[in-house]
């Protein structure tokens, strides 16, 4: 904390309870157990979860970069938006569920403000950088499939561009509470951080965060997803397309859902919060969205594993485990074959 006096507590965390000033430093989440807030095991639960998280995604996202970096024939198009969504879960899971998952042991934020602001930063970083991405893989799924544009192929130097810019439109959304617009400080149960969407009529603006975050940063990548599944489901109705670009869709549309299923608790539990102002709420309800969310870093990696055979069958081979020159020859990657353009 900056100092010993109480005033300046409100800069750097959300008090969830009435209390009278003097007694800020009692329940700080940066100073003390927050065990007013919940019984140890819940703590100790959210902490288990968030361990396999750490543990999991950490693994499951290298594996992936490395077998791309390894197979040369991994390297399409899609590919590189998709190690680039691994890039960024690995993100959220080593430095984010790692940081939680200790917190969470702790229970309390016991590493201090820097550490809040670098682990709320890097979740929203993560999570922003894998929603603009799954917008431009339905963008690549639309433009292949539909070919709106005609015979316009989508190369490797488009995907690596569009790749730079989800991590434009996510330093957008992570960077301005680190410069007093809104800021990061503990969600939940104290020991996770994120944007604060709870205080109003601060010096901080979270308003006009909170409106620009909900529009720039989920509605239009959100949109972008709609129009161009849309668009590609009602493709695929009216005409027989090949079973690779059906695979792929399937595969893509799956990696949407479960995006959704993660992050639209989040979501929802923070347009309440926004529009119902000094309304009570359990924190412990709060807690569940926010590290729900960072469950995405596992499923995305697992569904392409899972759905992609030459990949599965590279990470086998990689692993030094028998039968991938079976499933290889007798699958092409559905990526592979979905390419238009060479890499």
């Amino acid at each position: 904390m900056r100092g010993n006096r109480p005033t300046e507590f409100p800069d750097d965390f959300w008090i969830p309870v009435p209390l009278d000033t003097n007694n800020i430093t009692a329940f700080s989440p940066y100073l003390v157990p927050q065990d007013h807030l919940g019984s140890p095991m819940i703590f100790y639960s959210m902490s288990a979860f968030m361990f396999f998280l750490w543990v999991a995604g950490t693994i499951i996202n290298v594996l992936t970069i490395a077998c791309t970096v390894q197979y040369k024939k991994l390297r399409s198009h899609l590919n590189y938006i998709l190690v680039n969504m691994a890039v960024a879960n690995l993100l959220v899971s080593s430095v984010g569920s790692f940081t939680c998952f200790i917190c969470f042991a702790f229970k309390y934020m016991f590493p201090g403000p820097i550490a809040c602001k670098i682990e709320g930063f890097t979740a929203t970083l993560g999570g922003m950088v894998s929603l603009w991405s799954l917008a431009v893989v339905a963008f690549e799924r639309w433009l292949v499939v539909c070919k709106p544009l005609g015979n316009f192929a989508f190369k490797s130097s488009h995907a690596i561009a569009c790749c730079g810019l989800t991590w434009v439109c996510g330093l957008s959304a992570a960077l301005p509470p680190l410069f007093g617009w809104s800021r990061y400080i503990p969600e939940g149960m104290q020991c996770s951080c994120g944007p604060d969407w709870y205080t109003t009529g601060n010096k901080f603006n979270n308003e006009t965060y909170v409106m620009f975050l909900f529009c720039f940063c989920f509605a239009v990548p959100f949109s972008t997803i709609v129009f161009c599944y849309s668009q590609l489901l009602f493709m695929l109705k009216a005409a027989v397309k090949a079973q690779a670009e059906k695979e792929v869709t399937r595969m893509v549309v799956i990696m949407v859902l479960g995006f959704l299923v993660c992050w639209m608790p989040y979501t929802s539990f923070a347009i309440w919060v926004v529009n119902n102002r000094g309304q009570p709420f359990d924190l412990r309800l709060a807690t569940i969205p926010s590290c729900f969310s960072k469950a995405s870093t596992v499923y995305n990696p697992v569904i392409y594993i899972l759905l992609n055979k030459q990949f599965r069958s590279c990470i086998r081979q990689m692993l030094g485990m028998s039968g991938g020159d079976d499933e290889e020859s007798s699958s092409q990657s559905t990526t592979e074959v979905s390419k238009v353009a060479p890499a």
